[in-house]
């Protein structure tokens, strides 16, 4: 089981550092070609199509369960459709299309996602499936968090003895979590996304933090006093993610 669970926290770390390099990688060719004097045309180099990709990425980060990336899809693809010029009025029938594809996700989405969730995503810290992230199939609802904070915020404290990681995706909002209360064995792994938006980790001081973040145009701070010897340092917490436009900050009380 344990070393299932490294191999699956590795396949997350990677799977996150090649959806990053791939969207670096789109971006740039978008403006190297524009530069070289490709006619591309304006609607390409877009926020609406960021706003896609983005969306794309968030949905493939978290196995596309829950709604938010779809929300960011359908806004991404409306704007994108009316800058394209077509002679067609989009705006007539954006809304109703939209609840009509939003409708039928909420009724044949998969049975194992988001059960009893919000808008975009969980509501509490539901239970998941233990494969997705590799964790012990014993933890309970408490010892798994899953938080999606999209254009909000979201504030959660963990109080689980068997804490099992999760995973923490803010964009364009803001996620505080509180973990003071939390304890686990030695080492667990929280998966993080911080994409235009801010996630800070509230942690015991004689926690030791692993860094496997990619910032990219983002940080990722560690604003503890370090008072402690790291030699006195039991527990250990992986971080493993991406930071794009955004921050993801440590504190303790």
């Amino acid at each position: 089981m344990e070393n299932l669970n490294i191999n699956e926290n590795s396949h997350i770390k990677n799977s996150g550092r090649v959806w990053s390099g791939v969207i670096i990688v789109v971006i740039g060719l978008a403006f190297l070609l524009d530069n070289i004097g490709f006619d591309i045309p304006n609607w390409i180099i877009s926020w609406s199509n960021f706003l896609i990709v983005l969306g794309l990425f968030i949905g493939a980060r978290r196995n596309f369960r829950g709604i938010g990336w779809l929300i960011l899809v359908l806004i991404g693809a409306y704007n994108t459709l009316d800058n394209m010029g077509l002679d067609f009025d989009f705006s007539k029938y954006a809304l109703g299309a939209g609840l009509v594809i939003v409708g039928g996700f909420l009724i044949f989405r998969p049975k194992n996602s988001f059960k009893d969730g919000g808008l975009f995503g969980r509501r509490k810290n539901d239970k998941l499936d233990s494969t997705t992230f590799g964790y012990d199939k014993t933890a309970n609802n408490n010892d798994i968090i899953d938080v999606m904070a999209v254009f909000g915020g979201s504030h959660q404290t963990v109080y689980s003895k068997n804490f099992q990681g999760g995973d923490i995706t803010a964009v364009f909002g803001g996620a505080d979590i509180v973990m003071t209360q939390a304890d686990f064995p030695e080492t667990v792994s929280l998966d993080v996304t911080a994409v235009f938006g801010g996630i800070k980790l509230i942690v015991p001081p004689n926690w030791a933090i692993k860094s496997n973040v990619t910032a990219l145009f983002g940080s990722v701070e560690d604003k503890r006093a370090h008072t402690m010897p790291i030699s006195e340092m039991q527990k250990t917490l992986i971080l493993n993610g991406t930071a794009l436009f955004g921050g993801i900050e440590i504190k303790s009380f």
